[in-house]
């Protein structure tokens, strides 16, 4: 790779030139894992590129990409467009037409690619609202719309190759790369400008964090539109490491058995649903089997990284050689880490799970940082449960006097696409980014998050309470999915709370409980008194003004597309609230003004 001026394409040239990979992109189509090398990911990405400029696309013109699941077409149409100088704007697909229509006016998209017809017919409803918008092609074989394999096949005749070639040259770390709408809890979504460098320097300076790899395989299934999963793709390419595509969501644990990689990304709620499972499966066992069984989860929660007694790892031995050994079974038997990133994990899943003898590495960023902040290494002297690690290189993170995490480097956003002065107000005069996060070091080094600066609120009692930290904690009871901490402006700091509605079910059928729904379980007096005093245990850990007097249960599962939450999983706070007045007005007398 040059030196001087590194591009995120360049990731991909260096992989042909020192280890072209047979199977650098891996797909399962009808059944069957379809690889794509590394010299196909080139041309094909050099047939795209070639296209797109026999179409007029210019430099710096944006090009939207939307798709359901992660797919090799993505990869090749990302560096297709990036080595003519264009920007990507990649779209989460479950957001709605109307933010379509904002962001594709707002960036002025030419043309998009997407994957599949449900897509196609949600921006095809914005198409006449979005003057700059020239075509929409897709993925998928669909009778009546242009497929990108036109534009692939457009691209064969390399009459232009020179042309290509020039604009590859011109192409600077500096330029703008991808344009990424964040997806805020209120408001219009931002346009996050992020370079080249920006990308290719969080990769270089987040290399040291993962172990050494030789002859493994990652497995992709967080949505490659996000930035995190994005970074971790480049560093995939940069390390030579084939990427296989998840089918999709429903899908992983069939495909993490098939393919047995070593590394992965999640989000802590997919490791949470991982952990239900292996707990219902646990429940159904009997006997000694059902004994050791919760024996060992319970060793695996007092596991502690630095002093674990000669005892306790006799133990863990056996647990490991007993129990855990199926767990790992389970995910494959290859794993050698597990990324975790876009929302603090419990400390105990974490616990549990290296216990079990899983590597979590524990990560922090944003989408303004591209991402990566700090994260934790990949041994126990690199590493402490409940911090989300150290700065990587290059990047400086200071601790503001009223708390908030600011950091300075490489990392850092261009800024908010044509929004100067909301990105002065979150990058100062020295070129420090202040997240909106509070945080704290804990051995002067590891990076410790206790809340959103903008969540915390004051009670009518003048007391602070930062609700993150009670929700991450209440979230520990295996009763409690989903809580939200409430009570800005109120006597009382309150929650809302969505059961784990399949624990909850088993744990209804043992009781001899009968309730045929969810909104008949919420409803149960001995189910809320149970969930209460869940609530109580964990209430202890905290002041007294802290402490959650009331809570509401909410029958709904929630999710992205209810609206409960933000792609990243985040609580759209707001929102919540909205849905629920009548739950609030239990708690409070009054509905939320």
């Amino acid at each position: 790779m040059s030196k001087s001026a590194p591009r995120i394409f360049d990731f991909l040239y260096d992989q042909l030139k020192n280890k072209p990979l047979p199977d650098a992109l891996v797909n399962k189509i009808n059944g069957k894992w379809e690889p794509v090398s590394t010299e196909e990911f080139v041309n094909r990405s050099r047939q795209i590129s070639r296209a797109l400029l026999k179409m007029g696309v210019k430099e710096q013109e944006k090009i939207a990409l939307i798709s359901s699941t992660n797919r090799h077409e993505w990869n090749i149409m990302d560096i297709g467009i990036l080595q003519i100088g264009a920007v990507n704007v990649p779209v989460y697909p479950t957001i709605s037409s109307e933010d379509y229509e904002y962001i594709f006016n707002d960036a002025e998209v030419t043309y998009c690619f997407l994957s599949d017809r449900e897509l196609y017919d949600k921006v095809a409803k914005i198409r006449d609202k979005v003057p700059s918008l020239k075509e929409i092609y897709i993925f998928n074989e669909e009778e009546g719309i242009k497929n990108w394999k036109e534009v692939l096949k457009a691209g064969e005749d390399d009459s232009n190759q020179p042309e290509l070639e020039s604009r590859m040259k011109a192409v600077k770390n500096g330029d703008l790369a991808t344009l990424i709408y964040t997806s805020g809890t209120t408001g219009k979504p931002k346009g996050v400008m992020l370079s080249h460098n920006n990308l290719v320097s969080n990769v270089l300076d987040s290399n040291d964090r993962i172990p050494t790899f030789e002859n493994s395989k990652a497995l992709s299934f967080l949505p490659v539109c996000h930035v995190f999963e994005r970074m971790l793709t480049y560093l995939y390419i940069q390390n030579n490491i084939p990427i296989y595509f998840a089918e999709s969501i429903d899908k992983i644990g069939d495909n993490i058995r098939e393919v047995k990689p070593e590394i992965f990304a999640l989000v802590p709620r997919l490791l949470e649903k991982v952990y239900d499972r292996i707990m219902s499966k646990g429940a159904e066992l009997s006997g000694i089997k059902k004994r050791l069984f919760y024996w060992a989860v319970e060793l695996g929660e007092k596991y502690d990284l630095q002093h674990n007694s000669w005892w306790y790892n006799f133990r863990l031995g056996i647990a490991r050689k007993l129990i855990f050994s199926k767990w790992q079974e389970a995910l494959g038997g290859n794993v050698k880490v597990m990324v975790s990133g876009g929302a603090a994990l419990n400390p105990r899943l974490n616990r549990v799970f290296t216990a079990a003898g899983f590597n979590i590495q524990e990560g922090y960023g944003l989408t303004e940082t591209s991402p990566v902040i700090a994260v934790n290494g990949p041994d126990v002297a690199r590493k402490r449960i409940g911090t989300v690690g150290w700065p990587i290189k290059d990047v400086e993170v200071k601790i503001a006097d009223d708390g908030e995490i600011c950091c300075k480097g490489p990392n850092v956003m261009m800024g908010y696409y044509k929004q100067k002065q909301k990105t002065d107000e979150v990058i100062d005069e020295d070129g420090y980014f202040h997240t909106g996060d509070i945080g704290e070091w804990v051995e002067g080094k590891f990076l410790k998050i206790t809340d959103r600066k903008k969540e915390m609120f004051k009670t009518s009692g003048g007391k602070y309470v930062a609700p993150q930290l009670l929700e991450n904690k209440i979230k520990e009871s295996r009763f409690i999915e989903q809580v939200m901490v409430i009570g800005e402006g109120e006597k009382m700091t309150a929650a809302l709370v969505q059961p784990d509605f399949e624990f909850l079910k088993s744990w209804c059928q043992r009781k001899n409980i009968s309730c045929s729904s969810n909104e008949e379980m919420v409803q149960n007096d001995q189910v809320k008194e149970r969930i209460m005093q869940e609530v109580e245990r964990i209430n202890q850990h905290f002041g007294k003004w802290e402490r959650v007097k009331q809570i509401q249960l909410t029958p709904d599962q929630w999710s992205v597309d209810a609206g409960h939450l933000t792609p990243k999983l985040s609580l759209k706070r707001r929102n919540i609230i909205a849905m629920y007045p009548e739950l609030y007005k239990n708690i409070y007398g009054h509905t939320k003004e």
